[in-house]
This record gives structure tokens, sequence and C-alpha cells, in this order.
């Protein structure tokens, strides 16, 4: 035991030793959780949409009405008169506006007629982030300008009841459980792979040869003391990421506890695969090329940014032995949901067995000689 705690006394040294090391392990996961998720998670506001009104009526009136109501309260658009349709048009396709509202002529008579009224919606269907939210909001007017003035006594159409169990989750919060994964899966691959390599590299390795330090305990030793890395890189995410996101639940003790077996969990899980990875190679470049492969192959089938369920099959077979993949699930039962140990035990065990097995599997092919 005192020689393998000599291993891992000396590579937490070597890492504490490199701040920048440190502060660059944890940076990226960090601008990711900002930037992607306030790039991708925020509602649309403020596009500019032409109105060319040719009715000029009172129905027209009231179209105008409600699109001003939407620019002073969810401020989705803003509106700006247009007085032709092909300029509109024109605007909308060099990008000058996002959208164009035609109002054609005799609209309020056909609206009070009953003659099959219609609104033109002019859009930019290359950005379907924008024209779908577009599109969105002039559905909803529309609805609201159908329904009938005076409601039935009796409903006669089936209505939906949504029920949320949960408070509104943005996506900055939604991203937490991926930023934490990935701040681990850095954290192990910078701290454990990267280094072993350039260790071996360097000849480090070969001073452990005169030294009565068993194959068994060197590899514990490396393997714990690159677990430690990533439990604490973990434990830091969760923090700095829950006060970014404003998810003070973290801070709860029950959470808290939850939080850090799956932080441990993981830590394990990630330093077994990536030994095993790195454990028979020499080039201290391979580990350097794999970072971008195992970074696509591993995060995005597991679940961190849309459901596994829209996956096909074979993508839904790389999320059943990913690892990503239950540590994102165990984050997102306790950080978002507080679903208790019933909801992560299944996610635990896998990472535990996944841990184990891989560093079990990596043992024997550990070279003892250089």
């Amino acid at each position: 035991m005192n020689r393998m705690f000599a291993i891992i006394e000396r590579e937490m040294r070597k890492f504490f030793r490199s701040p920048t090391l440190m502060i660059m392990s944890l940076m990226m996961p960090i601008l990711q959780l900002v930037i992607i998720g306030n790039a991708f998670g925020g509602k649309i506001v403020g596009t500019h949409v032409a109105v060319v009104d040719y009715d000029h009526g009172p129905q027209a009136v009231k179209v105008r009405e409600a699109f001003d109501a939407v620019a002073a309260n969810i401020k989705t658009f803003s509106t700006i008169e247009y007085t032709s349709e092909v300029q509109a048009r024109e605007d909308v396709r060099t990008g000058k506006i996002d959208a164009a509202v035609i109002i054609p002529a005799q609209y309020s008579r056909r609206v009070y007629s009953q003659d099959a009224p219609k609104l033109g919606l002019v859009v930019d269907n290359s950005d379907l982030f924008t024209s779908s939210t577009l599109e969105g909001e002039m559905g909803l007017l529309v609805d609201a300008m159908n329904a009938p003035q005076v409601e039935d006594r009796l409903a006669k159409t089936i209505a939906l009841e949504i029920v949320e169990l949960y408070p509104y989750v943005n996506y900055l919060k939604y991203l937490l459980p991926m930023t934490v994964a990935l701040a681990m899966y850095i954290s192990v691959m910078i701290g454990g792979g990267m280094l072993y390599i350039d260790d071996k590299a360097r000849g480090v390795h070969e001073g452990y040869l005169v030294t009565p330090i068993t194959k068994l305990e060197l590899v514990f030793g490396l393997n714990i003391a690159g677990a430690i890395k990533a439990t604490l890189s973990g434990i830091s995410i969760v923090v700095i990421g829950s006060l970014i996101a404003g998810l003070g639940i973290v801070f709860h003790p029950v959470i808290m506890l939850q939080t850090l077996s799956l932080i441990i969990a993981g830590s394990i899980a990630f330093n077994g695969m990536m030994f095993l990875l790195m454990v028979r190679v020499d080039d201290p470049l391979v580990p350097r090329a794999m970072f971008g492969v195992l970074n696509v192959l591993l995060l995005y089938p597991s679940g961190a940014m849309y459901p596994i369920a829209s996956f096909p099959k074979w993508m839904q077979v790389i999320g059943v032995v990913d690892p990503f993949t239950y540590v994102i699930h165990g984050f997102k039962e306790v950080l978002l949901k507080d679903g208790g140990w019933v909801a992560i035990g299944h996610d635990l065990l896998f990472l535990v067995v996944f841990g184990i097995t891989t560093l079990l599997v990596a043992t024997p092919l550990f070279k003892r000689t250089l």
C-alpha cells in the first residue's frame, strides 16, 4: 500500500504543480456551458417582420394590433411598414428582414362574409429556428383571431391539459450534467491518458523498474491518481456550473452526497476506460489524435443534447455501453429532477462495474518492462 500511495502522491504533486493545466482542463467545459447554453437555449426575440397591407379595413387593423401586442410583450418580432409585396419578398430573400406578412385586398370583407380569408407569411426557411418560431407565433395569433367572440356554454372540442412535473428548465441547466461529465472526461484525458503516455515516452516509467513495486500496485496507483483528478474536476464544475445556471438544489446535503457518488463512480469508469485505451500506446501523439474522435463518439450518442430515442439503432447501441450515458443520466436525475437514490442506482452500478472491469482487463496488458 505504501508503494501504491507513493505513485499516487507523485502523480498528484505533478498535477498541482501545473496550474495552467488545471485551469485549462476546467475552462473548456465552463465555456461550453456558458456559450452553448446561451446560444441555443434562449427564445428568439427582436426579429423584424414586414407588413404589407393591401386591405386597410377594420380586420386588417385588428391583425396589426395583434402584432403590436407581440412587439410590446414577448418581443418575438417588431413590424415594419411596407407598401410593396415584391420589395418585401426581396428583402426577406436578401436578409434585410426576417419575414413578411401580406394582408390581401378584400381581407376584411372575406372575414365578415366568412369567405375563406387568408393571410400570407413569407419566411426565410433556410434558417429553420427563426422561421419555425415565427410560423408558430403567427399560428397562435391566427388561432386567437379565429376564436369565437362568445364561447359556447358547453365545450365542443377536445382540450389537452398539460401538467409539468418540474419547474421550467432552461437550456443552461439542461447542459450542466453534460458539462460536468465533459470536465471529468477532459481531466482523465489530459491528467491521465496524455500524461501517462508522456511519462512513458520520457522514460519516467523506467525508474519504476528498479523498485520492488508490483504491476498491480503501479496500475492501481496510476488509476487512483487519475480518478482523484477527475473527481476534483467534477466537484469544481458542479459548484461553478450550478452557480452560473442558478441551480441551488445542488447545495442540499442529500443532493451533494448523491452528486459526489456519481462523480466518484464516473471518474472510476472514465479512468478505467482511458487506461484500457492507452495501456499499450507508446506514441505521445496518439492520445491527442484520439481526443476529438472519442469526444464525438462518446458524448453525442449519450443523450447529452438530444434524447437517445431519436437516434438510429446503431447509435443507440453505442449509448448502451457508453459511460457518458450513465453519468449524464444520473446527473439529470439528481440535479434536475431530484429523483433520489432509486433513480441513480442503475447508473452507479454500471459505472462502478464498467470501471473495475476495464481496469482488470487493462492490468494484464500493462507492460512491466520497457
